[in-house]
């Protein structure tokens, strides 16, 4: 089974992408690069994934927008639930400049048998599309009390955190169930050290929310809702977040 992530650019920018394999309970980085084009990004996704093959695709991206204004469901959600980490939605509607562009996203993969799976049957083989949001998945994977600012602020600020982003993905992914071995990557077997410039910078985020994305989808595949959190559904959008610490029930308590 494969486990591909995608963090889209929702306007023209380049996405990031990375490919995950399972062997037994142990996950395998194949592929982490970055892509500008639609065009390319989907035909990475048929050379990672040939016609028939198992797979699920995470992506960070409104796939499914069914409200004409305001805001999704799983935008009010992630608000609700992880404003107070810094990790509210951006929201998403079909008046939003980027809607043409990822809706189309999404019935791509739809017309390469990758449908929507809100739910699923745990460890079940498939074609399955899931929409991530890497923020609020690293909080509960990592135990963070905030998000990792990576995104905005001075280039020192941006270039530290990123370097927490890598060293909680070396440390801490290794450690859960199931398990990320980096130890077959071809860059040094490891991870792309976290470079200096701006552009660099960019970069290099890009492609690590592409592997948390990729982390989602086999962690939903793996659990299924035993251990990952859902706000939404098929009707409304929904957004997948990983728990394998069981963070969520002091949700389901309010």
């Amino acid at each position: 089974m494969k486990f591909l992530g995608i963090d889209f650019g929702w306007r023209s920018q380049p996405s990031g992408l990375c490919c995950l394999a399972l062997q037994n309970t142990t996950l395998h980085l194949l592929d982490l690069t970055r892509l500008d084009e639609v065009t390319a990004v989907l035909s990475w996704v048929d050379t990672q994934v040939t016609p028939q093959e198992p797979a699920i695709i995470a992506v960070d991206a409104p796939t499914l927008i069914p409200n004409a204004s305001g805001m999704r469901l799983p935008d009010r959600l992630a608000h609700k639930y992880f404003g107070r980490y810094h990790a509210g939605c951006y929201p998403a509607n079909l008046g939003s400049p980027f809607a043409t562009r990822t809706l189309e996203l999404g019935l791509s993969l739809e017309t390469r048998g990758f449908a929507h799976a809100p739910t699923l049957i745990a460890q079940q083989p498939g074609r399955y599309q899931i929409e991530a949001f890497p923020h609020p998945a690293m909080v509960y994977l990592f135990k963070l009390e905030r998000i990792l600012k990576y995104k905005k602020g001075r280039l020192s600020e941006r270039r530290a955190e990123l370097l927490k982003l890598r060293q909680y993905i070396l440390d801490v992914l290794p450690t859960l169930e199931p398990a990320l071995d980096l130890s077959l990557f071809s860059e040094n077997n490891s991870l792309p050290k976290v470079p200096q410039t701006g552009s660099a910078l960019k970069e290099l985020e890009d492609k690590l929310d592409s592997l948390i994305c990729a982390y989602v989808a086999a962690h939903w595949w793996y659990w299924g809702t035993e251990r990952n959190l859902v706000l939404g559904d098929r009707t409304t959008g929904y957004i997948v977040i990983p728990d394998p610490f069981n963070r969520a029930s002091a949700i389901a308590s309010r």
